[in-house]
């Protein structure tokens, strides 16, 4: 009996010591996987925000009224009512900005409308300025 009680004082105290080196473990581990000091050499170093640019679509004098709110609609998510003013501006003025994206969404807006204007025969002109 007195084998049997000296296994469980044994098999008791290896637990609180297993228990021990885990609470242990996973402060230091808290300690290692704190990223915050990194986030803060970042801003210290001054990001900077990425370069904007403009989309703008240009007039022409073939390009359907309606396709040019299509347009605007389908690759610049506006409602009818938005599209509608913008695609006038791009009539009275020449051109309007459709929006001010990073250069690589800009881009691929750029590209996206004028595949589109092609592959629907008009000759619309969507190109981009930085901002």
């Amino acid at each position: 009996m007195t084998g049997m009680l000296n296994f469980r004082c044994e098999r008791r105290n290896a637990h609180n010591r297993n228990a021990e080196f885990r609470r242990n473990i996973m402060a230091n581990t808290n300690d290692w996987l704190n990223f915050e000091h990194l986030a803060e050499d970042k801003v210290r170093e001054g990001l900077k925000p990425p370069s904007m640019y403009k989309v703008i679509l240009n007039n022409d004098d073939y390009t359907p009224m309606e396709f040019v709110i299509d347009v605007l609609q389908k690759f610049f998510s506006y409602d009818v009512e938005r599209a509608t003013q913008l695609m006038l501006k791009v009539h009275y003025q020449g051109k309007a900005i459709c929006g001010v994206f990073t250069a690589e969404v800009a881009e691929t807006k750029v590209a996206q409308v004028n595949i589109y204007a092609r592959e629907n025969e008009h000759p619309l002109l969507c190109t981009l300025e930085k901002a």
